[in-house]
């Protein structure tokens, strides 16, 4: 599959990097955002509205940003890897401040060409500064007290700042792109167990602190009848969708529940719900191949790579990637509580895909050079 050459220059020409670019992953990328640009456009009801043309314009921009990125050497993304997570961080306390309010959120920096949401850009750099801090580390200090707390302060940080936003979902997702850092760097199970048993124990004292429309959000998932009309409309709204759209689906721009404006929220979080009524079980199980050859090749890509930092920021943001999507399918079926959490790429959301087209350049420049070694 790979055709490993040597460089005897680190810095090898622009046609040498565009050969060796993973032209797999590329095209299911791109294949990716065509779907959400056909699905965006199935949200504005068949027409070119706000959606569709804000989605377009973000993925031709993040798309050509991705490149760009593949191209720099990867030496580089090594040596940023604590400052672009500083830089979040003091765009995340910024954000507390002088943020954009919104639903009672404060989560946004108005750039004035996008809204963004630092917890999202967190999300990937958070997997560049362990990948950075693990890169070095002998391993017999891998599993030191020491070497822990570090990663858990490096982790927490960034959670407490979003959970204050609040924004409880984004501040989960976070942690699990830093759980996922720790696993891959090899640290003790035990550990991974002893975190859970503690989250376990300490559940009522959390459950205590959360927003009253987090508890409520806790409560429909257990039983969203207890008010079909209200908090639990939209799960039960987005399970009836995905069971109408049966094996073959209704037809593109034929969605009875997405048309007739049963869904909210059907643009963003719920996007595979307008997509699974649509195209059916078997137009979800090909976006999901899709997904699959996507994260397959990112493994892919970090096994090949002959520096451990590029080893460990692709297995784990292929790991996050895989998590990611799983939650956002779960809770649109009603198998998880809402949390807030998009859908790679499909959802609509600069941020987001922002984020996720950083990760994927990232990626593309531990292939474009994966025979550069980090001392």
């Amino acid at each position: 599959m790979y055709q490993h050459t040597r460089f005897t220059n680190n810095n090898f020409g622009f046609f040498q990097k565009f050969k060796n670019f993973d032209y797999i992953l590329l095209v299911c990328i791109l294949l990716l955002g065509i779907i959400s640009l056909a699905t965006m456009y199935s949200t504005d009801g068949g027409k070119i509205l706000f959606h569709t043309k804000s989605h377009f314009f973000k993925l031709v921009i993040f798309t050509l940003m991705m490149l760009l990125i593949s191209f720099i050497n990867i030496k580089f993304w090594f040596s940023v890897g604590y400052f672009s997570y500083l830089i979040v961080v003091g765009l995340l306390i910024w954000t507390y401040y002088f943020g954009i309010k919104s639903s009672g959120s404060q989560r946004w920096m108005d750039l004035y060409f996008i809204n963004l949401q630092p917890s999202e850009l967190m999300k990937i750099f958070i997997i560049l500064c362990l990948a950075k801090y693990f890169h070095r580390m002998k391993l017999e200090n891998v599993n030191s007290v020491y070497t822990i707390l570090t990663s858990l302060i490096i982790i927490l940080l960034p959670m407490c700042l979003v959970i204050v936003q609040p924004d409880l979902g984004t501040s989960l997702l976070i942690s699990i792109s830093g759980i996922a850092v720790l696993w891959f760097a090899g640290i003790n199970y035990k550990y991974f167990i002893y975190t859970m048993l503690g989250f376990l124990i300490s559940l009522p004292f959390i459950i205590s602190f959360l927003k009253p429309y987090q508890k409520l959000r806790v409560l429909t998932f257990l039983n969203p009848d207890r008010d079909p009309l209200g908090a639990g409309y939209q799960i039960i709204q987005s399970k009836i969708a995905v069971g109408s759209g049966g094996i073959f689906g209704k037809g593109f721009l034929k969605g009875t529940q997405s048309y007739l404006e049963f869904l909210p929220e059907k643009h963003t979080d719920f996007i595979f719900t307008l997509f699974s009524e649509e195209f059916g079980f078997f137009g979800s199980a090909f976006l999901l191949i899709v997904y699959a050859i996507i994260i397959y090749r990112i493994i892919a890509i970090g096994f090949s790579s002959r520096s451990y930092f590029a080893k460990i920021f692709c297995y784990s943001f292929g790991a996050a990637m895989f998590v990611y999507i799983v939650i956002n399918m779960s809770m649109v079926l009603g198998l998880l509580p809402i949390v807030g959490s998009p859908l790679p790429i499909m959802s609509y959301g600069g941020s987001s895909m922002l984020a996720t087209m950083i990760g994927f350049g990232i990626v593309m420049s531990a292939k474009v050079h994966n025979q550069q070694s980090i001392a």
